[in-house]
């Protein structure tokens, strides 16, 4: 009887053990990714933030988990996309915006946050500085708001005899103000006149071009906004319809047909947020990371597009390039 009792146990425990073992094993941990702009423009960021994750030992679907949510260049609806991946207590936000970073900072000082930004993280809030940031938030920044100044200096090398200049403005930008007062300094101190449009919609880009066209402006410096960056294409045929040289930071903006780019590698900042993130994932503190700056700055030019726009861009200009596409 004892031993009937013995093997009907041990074969109930054969039974349970499967159970018992599966219901131990961890949860695989969950990247909540929120970005302003959609998912076609920004591919390629996409797939250099996943090699920097699998750089660190982590590979979506295999032990990682990761919940997009884009806004399309809405940036009223990041307060929402964001609320919902602070109640399914993702494991780290990857916040790969500055409209992002700054709705994922305000919705969780509990959750992990890693951002990717064109500015200073410090000035907009994200951290107390960048070599110790505190709290539960760190990054990569490009910088590309600070340089917002040598690309008017490219607009002049590029277009010399023109003393009229234009600046596109999304003035929904958190770095609006200090990119048109920045722009403005670079301008005065080349002694040059720069005309400041604001753009938050398509009508209102072909409104802003068609008055940049009117003020016979020599060039048009394009500020640093996803709500551009989803319209590079747009942009770029706009500028060439109204025969308006355009100088951006973001370099699809040559690659869709613009004539130059100046600004931080944004491909090298997804992928080494990706590190971050993943390296969070491994039990580091955001805290313990400090900021990191994309070490480049590049420029890209489009000598087909100058051709078009009966530009000739000085040789100079031209050894300085990352990239000229011909």
């Amino acid at each position: 009887m004892r031993r009937r009792e013995f093997i009907r146990l041990l074969g109930s425990a054969a039974i349970a053990w499967p159970f018992g073992a599966h219901a131990q094993q961890p949860a695989m941990p969950v990247i909540g990714f929120l970005n302003s702009g959609s998912p076609d423009t920004f591919a390629h960021l996409v797939r250099a933030f996943l090699q920097g994750l699998k750089e660190a030992g982590y590979v979506d679907g295999q032990n990682v988990a990761i919940e997009y949510r884009w806004a399309n260049g809405q940036y009223d609806r990041l307060t929402t996309l964001v609320d919902d991946l602070v109640r399914r207590r993702v494991s780290v936000i990857a916040a790969t915006s500055t409209p992002a970073n700054l709705v994922a900072k305000a919705a969780t000082t509990t959750i992990p946050i890693v951002f990717t930004t064109g500015g200073d993280p410090v000035q907009l809030g994200l951290v107390a500085s960048l070599s110790r940031p505190g709290g539960n938030v760190t990054g990569v920044t490009q910088m590309n708001a600070e340089v917002a100044p040598k690309r008017v200096e490219l607009a002049h090398e590029l277009v010399p005899q023109a003393s009229v200049f234009g600046l596109l403005i999304n003035p929904t930008n958190p770095f609006a103000e200090n990119v048109t007062r920045d722009s403005q300094a670079a301008a005065l101190k080349l002694g040059l006149q720069l005309n400041a449009q604001h753009a938050t919609t398509d009508a209102e880009l072909d409104k802003a071009f068609t008055a940049f066209r009117e003020m016979h402006v020599g060039a048009v410096v394009i500020g640093t906004d996803v709500f551009f960056n989803n319209r590079v294409e747009q942009l770029a045929a706009l500028a060439i319809r109204n025969s308006i040289p355009a100088v951006y930071d973001y370099h699809q903006f040559v690659a869709a047909g613009g004539l130059a780019s100046y600004g931080g590698s944004v491909t090298d900042s997804y992928r080494l947020a990706g590190g971050y993130v993943g390296r969070i994932l491994k039990g580091e503190k955001p805290a313990d990371l400090p900021v990191q700056q994309a070490s480049k700055i590049e420029l890209l030019l489009n000598l087909k597009t100058a051709k078009t726009l009966g530009i000739t861009v000085p040789q100079s200009v031209q050894n300085r390039a990352d990239e000229v596409i011909e």
